[in-house]
């Protein structure tokens, strides 16, 4: 293969008609990721990946994030190139080549990247091989848990565990409601709850600010929702983010609120969200990140249970990576283990 060329798409319905093509493209490759970005204050490049005889044949959704430990390129859930392992590797080169140069020009000292690939032996060489390092944080959910919704769902609940079951019908006799909620406004009531559970559990919370702005920017196209779940007398019990895109809907954020505490509300909203990203013709219910069953002790084992209980597979993909661009970046990288090891990630 010839060099390839790389230019920026303006264009959302372009870009948007390549990434679609590609069946393992998610949310975090489409235009809107990039618009909400923008929302955000920061720089994102949208860019078009062409062969010799200029037909596209790869996308990559690149953000800049700025930070106090150094500036840093990202790349989640992408690029998104061919699969075959020859081709790709040639591509893989050319891509990262250009990344090191935009990297440059926009002063960053490194690159990380999360492609949409699962693990594999062969993988993992080709990354090694194109001088990626593995990266000391993640980018995005790498191990997955993916309910395949081409069944009945008779079927869905036969494949879950029993106590899952159990609920999701106690549930239904306990009088808990569940409703599809699509105003920008309760975003301030899920933060808030969110807020609540980062105190009580001791993690770092989304600000408000970056909720209500990505909820407007994928509402914009329907793809996006809050599945909420409440008591007979209206009181909320859970709420569940989903960003509904390529077929895929995506468990992406979820809280629980007190009065959930000895209810299963939480059941109830999982399964409304099943069922509408049935409603809407998705394939797979994603529950995104889950930690590995044998982290017994990480701080995500506990809600790792709660969503294995649905059933699905597993899914591990190749996990982030950084191409080192500045010397600096060593200094970057010891702050990340010492940061990572603090919370107990």
């Amino acid at each position: 293969m010839k060099k390839v060329l790389i230019k920026n798409i303006d264009d959302k319905e372009q870009w948007e008609a390549f990434v679609l093509s590609r069946a393992e493209s998610n949310f975090l490759q489409s235009y809107n990721w990039g618009l909400f970005q923008q929302k955000l204050g920061k720089k994102f490049f949208s860019l078009g990946i062409f062969d010799e005889k200029r037909t596209q044949i790869g996308a990559m959704m690149v953000i800049k994030e700025t930070a106090k430990r150094g500036s840093y390129l990202t790349v989640a859930g992408g690029p998104l190139i061919p699969s075959n392992i020859a081709e790709s590797g040639l591509i893989l080169k050319e891509v990262l080549a250009y990344l090191k140069t935009l990297a440059q020009k926009e002063k960053c000292r490194f690159v990380r990247i999360r492609p949409q690939i699962r693990m594999s032996d062969s993988i993992q060489k080709l990354v090694k091989k194109a001088g990626l390092k593995p990266a000391p944080m993640h980018l995005t959910a790498d191990l997955t848990l993916e309910l395949n919704l081409d069944q009945t769902e008779e079927e869905l609940l036969a494949q879950m565990r029993k106590n899952t079951r159990y609920y999701i019908r106690r549930a239904q006799r306990d009088g808990i409601k569940t409703g599809v909620v699509v105003n920008p406004d309760r975003i301030k009531e899920f933060h808030q709850h969110q807020l609540y559970l980062a105190k009580k559990h001791s993690f770092v919370p989304f600000s408000y600010p970056y909720l209500a702005k990505q909820f407007e920017t994928f509402l914009q196209d329907n793809q996006v929702c809050l599945i909420n779940s409440y008591t007979a007398d209206d009181k909320l019990l859970a709420s569940a983010f989903i960003i509904f895109y390529n077929q895929q809907a995506v468990y992406h954020y979820g809280i629980s609120t007190p009065d959930n505490d000895k209810l299963p509300g939480s059941y109830a909203t999982q399964w409304a969200a099943i069922q509408e990203a049935k409603k809407r013709g998705c394939k797979v219910y994603n529950f995104w990140g889950i930690s590995s069953e044998n982290e017994p002790k990480h701080r995500f084992a506990g809600v790792s249970l709660f969503k294995r209980g649905f059933g699905g597979k597993e899914i591990q993909y190749l996990p982030a990576h950084d191409l080192p661009i500045h010397p600096l970046y060593s200094v970057t990288r010891c702050f990340e283990l010492i940061r990572k090891k603090i919370r107990g990630l």
